[in-house]
C-alpha cells in the first residue's frame, strides 16, 4: 500500500477517534449516535438516478466540509445538538476513510479517491 493512501486511512482514524473522545467527554447520548452513525449512507440511494448523481449525494455526506461547519456554528450557537450531530457525522467520515472507503467518482461507485472499491 502506498504511503499517501496509508496517511489517508491514519488521518481517518485520527478523525474517527477525536470525534468518538469528544463526544464521549461532553456525555453525549450513546443512542442517538448509534441510531444515526450510519445515516450518511443512505446517500447510497441516489445511485437508483445515475452514478453521476449517486457520486454527489454521497460526497456531499462524506466529506468534513458539513460536519466542521455545522459543528462551528453549533459552538458559536451555543447549540448542543449541532454540536452532537456534527460529532456524529464527523465520526462517520473518519470511520469511512480509514476503512478505505473515499469520495466518489462520478463514474461508478468502486471509483473513489483512494481506491478501486
Amino acid at each position: 500500500m502506498a504511503l499517501p493512501r496509508i496517511l489517508l486511512r491514519l488521518e481517518g482514524l485520527a478523525l474517527f477517534a477525536a470525534a468518538l473522545a469528544v463526544y464521549l467527554d461532553r456525555d453525549y447520548g450513546l443512542v442517538l449516535a448509534a441510531i444515526l452513525f450510519l445515516a450518511p449512507d443512505l446517500s447510497f440511494a441516489a445511485y437508483a438516478a445515475s452514478p453521476r448523481v449517486g457520486a454527489y449525494a454521497y460526497d456531499a455526506l462524506h466529506t468534513t466540509v458539513g460536519p466542521l461547519a455545522l459543528g462551528a456554528a453549533g459552538v458559536l450557537a451555543g447549540e448542543r445538538t449541532a454540536i452532537e450531530l456534527a460529532l456524529i457525522w464527523a465520526g462517520h467520515v473518519g470511520m469511512d476513510r480509514a476503512l478505505g472507503y473515499g469520495l466518489k467518482y462520478p463514474t461508478a461507485f468502486k471509483d473513489t479517491h483512494l481506491q478501486r472499491v
